[in-house]
């Protein structure tokens, strides 16, 4: 099969990344050939583009791991997933050693991350295992008003907080404090709320705050307004009791990747808390670690998001629950140096995603 096929390639630190053709090669035997639809750009390409974060894979590479598509192609073995519209994973694990066959796949130290481990998504095709597919019902996202494109989001800035809100089993009844709303923010403010939390959001931005009331946040504060994190937990704590919450065992993603957001989940640190440990930064900040002993607490890392947990995050898209529409903005695959650098500066209020085709 003779395809048309592009890549944009990150050849330096901050450097311009360059359109290169690239060639289609068979898949091997559990693989397969994904057109790409759509690809997200997460603030983890924005550490290996401008930050220097050192990817596994040797540069040029092509970057992008929120992948969305068409599977036109598949060697032995996955030969069922041809013609099927899917979400790749963002962390793919091998699926075949002693950690994944124990349900650790998010450790597997064999996993598999495009624009990572291998080329990503910012580009027309991607060949990836079949291991890491999650299939979409073409009808249900008909109904649901999605482009196939829209759910690429769904491999990272959702999953991510989806598998965190299970790891810390968020049920009805919980109070869950969102800490950054922005891309994976906003949307574990949805999570939550879709698994019955009342959810209390914290951003510096009022315009993030405005998206994720309308979202399911009961409760929006801003830093800003206050002269401590004191004063935040005081006003949050007034809240719960107003709601009839408990006053112990909050649920705090933190979600911004920044030093005072994370020294803000400390802060807020009830007795029984969960600290959810979601967002990114490489800066260092300081803690007092005992306060998890005093509090009886604990606090959870958060990397990928294991392929079996995939089909209950779409889910919630595709039944309406989670709003992926309006916190999406589509733009052409050949725009992602300025995107990058419109994301970088903070000029987007919703997630870039590239499309090929648009």
């Amino acid at each position: 099969m003779s395809i048309s096929a592009y890549r944009w390639m990150m050849t330096g630190v901050g450097q311009p990344m360059v359109k290169e053709a690239m060639e289609i090669a068979a898949p091997g035997a559990g693989e397969v050939l994904v057109e790409v639809a759509g690809c997200g750009v997460c603030h983890t390409d924005l550490d290996y583009y401008y930050n220097g974060v050192r990817t596994n894979h040797a540069l040029p590479l092509a970057l992008g791991h929120e992948i969305s598509g068409r599977v036109i192609q598949a060697g032995a073995g996955a030969e069922s997933w041809v013609g099927k519209a899917v979400i790749i994973s963002a962390v793919i694990p091998c699926g075949q050693c002693d950690l994944c066959k124990r349900g650790k796949g998010t450790i597997c130290r064999s996993q598999k991350m495009p624009g990572n481990d291998l080329q990503g998504g910012f580009a027309t095709h991607i060949t990836v295992p079949a291991n890491g597919l999650c299939a979409v019902d073409e009808a249900r996202l008909k109904a649901a008003g999605l482009e196939l494109s829209e759910v690429s989001v769904v491999a990272d800035a959702l999953t991510t907080p989806y598998q965190a809100a299970v790891q810390a089993g968020i049920g009805q009844g919980d109070l869950v404090i969102v800490i950054g709303c922005g891309g994976v923010g906003g949307y574990s403010v949805q999570v939550a709320s879709a698994m019955g939390a009342t959810v209390v959001a914290l951003d510096i931005d009022p315009v993030k705050l405005e998206a994720v009331k309308a979202a399911g946040a009961k409760l929006t504060l801003n830093p800003k307004d206050f002269p401590s994190t004191r004063e935040i937990k005081k006003e949050i704590g007034a809240f719960a009791k107003a709601q009839g919450l408990r006053s112990t065992e909050w649920i705090i993603m933190e979600c911004s990747g920044s030093v005072p957001g994370q020294q803000s989940a400390f802060d807020l640190m009830v007795h029984g808390c969960t600290i959810c440990v979601v967002g990114y930064t490489m800066n260092k900040a300081e803690f007092r670690l005992s306060n998890l002993m005093a509090f009886h607490a604990r606090a959870l890392g958060n990397w990928g998001c294991p392929p079996d947990l995939y089909p209950g995050a779409l889910d919630l898209v595709l039944s309406g629950k989670i709003n992926v529409k309006n916190f999406v903005e589509r733009r052409p695959l050949d725009s992602i140096n300025d995107t990058f650098a419109a994301v970088h500066d903070h000029k987007l209020s919703r997630r870039a995603v590239l499309c090929p085709n648009a």
